[in-house]
């Protein structure tokens, strides 16, 4: 037997065990939408970070490869890309058979095994197990629990967070960390860096809404295999039918002033959303929402946002403590900016007691504080949407709220008060559209 044949043979085999395995599970009973969704996700999470897990386990000196050919950066594809389906695809489909801890349990016992008998191609080092251990803490347990909750359908807010965190780390960081890899670019100045950072966050802030917005209003994801149950014609969408995808095209044309080639980025995002995304997913919006669908796609442009929001967007009421001089005053400003689709009532009329200026949808979802002020921002014009979503941010919304509260904004009942003859009836109705 020649030196090359164990390489030829641990490679062939490494990638095409997990992929023939992945195959029978899928023929013996082909997966549900629920459980293609748990496989991408689970799939994205092991590949994102068992790259940067090899590349310092090479550093670190606790295994090192020795392949020629279909190499990158050191790591060997074939094996990189095996690793990913027996970490990621594999043990969403297992979750059919198995709970979480015996798939995790099962694919730790099988990876101990293979491991020293991927020899010559993988060649370990004394300390092998602590990279093992780090693995298996970083990338097979989220990664299996993020298939379990996608298949179940909870933690919904933290699987879009997720979906977010994964879709940038895919289409943005490891392209241009590839490409970076290989063509040189000249670090930009701190002044220069500045700007750039601030653009991206800008640029982002649309797509992060929309996917917000999925979670909170139409209680789904951005993937198309775990979508929305209601058309979503609120936030982001009010202005423009494809906040991520001109979020990611806006992002590619910033990160072009950093290299030409990167601008090209734009260019794909912009083809895909007019081509098989604008094909795939609105026949399948037009085949879930019908006429709703039509109408929203005949007043709402796919790239070109609007300044003002679409009028038939899905309707909020914003609740105002009319005893609360500081709460009044921010009702007024909203009142006289005269927001589409927004109505001004008074926190009295309320069911409940309520502690804060309050938003509630027409679809029930509620929020207070700065929050409720944010989402009242998105029925003004498109200036003061980007400022709401911004200060919806999880940690800029909790700190911004905190900052408020110490300066007097903070919870107090509302109660009701006396009306006033020919004051407080008409201190909201400029709002009433």
């Amino acid at each position: 037997m020649t030196p090359e044949l164990p390489a030829l043979l641990v490679r062939g085999l490494g990638l095409f065990l997990p992929l023939v395995a992945l195959i029978v599970l899928c023929l013996w009973r082909a997966p549900t939408h629920r459980e293609t969704a748990s496989m991408i996700v689970a799939s994205a999470w092991a590949l994102l970070t068992l790259i940067p897990l090899n590349l310092y386990a090479v550093h670190a000196g606790w295994w090192s490869f020795h392949a020629e050919g279909a190499v990158w950066q050191g790591l060997p594809v074939d094996l990189t890309l095996a690793w990913v389906l027996l970490w990621g695809a594999l043990p969403a489909l297992l979750l059919r058979l198995l709970p979480v801890p015996l798939v995790t349990g099962l694919l730790v016992w099988l990876d101990m095994i293979l491991m020293p008998l991927a020899e010559p191609v993988v060649v370990l080092g004394s300390r092998w197990l602590l990279g093992e251990i780090l693995g298996v803490a970083l990338c097979l347990i989220p990664a299996s629990l993020l298939a379990y909750w996608t298949r179940h359908r909870q933690l919904l807010t933290a699987r879009v967070w997720t979906q977010a965190l994964l879709a940038v780390g895919l289409t943005v960081a490891l392209p241009v960390y590839v490409l970076t890899s290989r063509v040189r670019i000249e670090p930009p100045t701190p002044e220069t860096l500045s700007v750039l950072v601030q653009l991206l966050a800008l640029a982002c802030l649309p797509g992060l809404a929309a996917a917000r917005e999925f979670a909170a209003v139409g209680r789904g994801t951005p993937l198309p295999y775990d979508p929305p149950e209601r058309l979503v014609t609120s936030g982001p969408y009010a202005y423009v039918r494809n906040p991520m995808q001109l979020s990611m095209a806006l992002v590619y044309l910033v990160l072009g002033l950093l290299h030409p080639v990167l601008a090209l980025g734009a260019v794909v995002c912009l083809a895909y959303g007019a081509g098989f995304a604008s094909w795939h997913e609105g026949g399948r919006l037009r085949a879930d929402f019908g006429a709703a669908w039509t109408e929203y796609r005949a007043g709402v442009r796919p790239w070109l946002p609007r300044w003002r929001p679409w009028p038939g967007r899905a309707e909020g009421t914003l609740f105002v403590a009319m005893d609360c001089g500081m709460c009044r005053g921010v009702g007024n400003w909203v009142a006289t900016r005269r927001p589409t689709a927004l109505r001004m009532r008074p926190a009295a009329d309320h069911p409940e007691v309520l502690y804060r200026i309050t938003y509630e949808g027409a679809d029930g979802t509620r929020w207070s504080g700065l929050a409720a002020l944010a989402r009242a921002m998105e029925h003004l014009h498109l200036g003061w949407a980007l400022t709401g979503w911004a200060v919806s941010l999880p940690v800029v919304r909790h700190f911004l709220q905190l900052c408020a509260d110490a300066f007097g904004a903070g919870p107090r009942p509302s109660r009701k008060v006396p009306v006033v003859p020919g004051t407080s009836s008409r201190t909201l109705s400029p709002a009433d559209t």
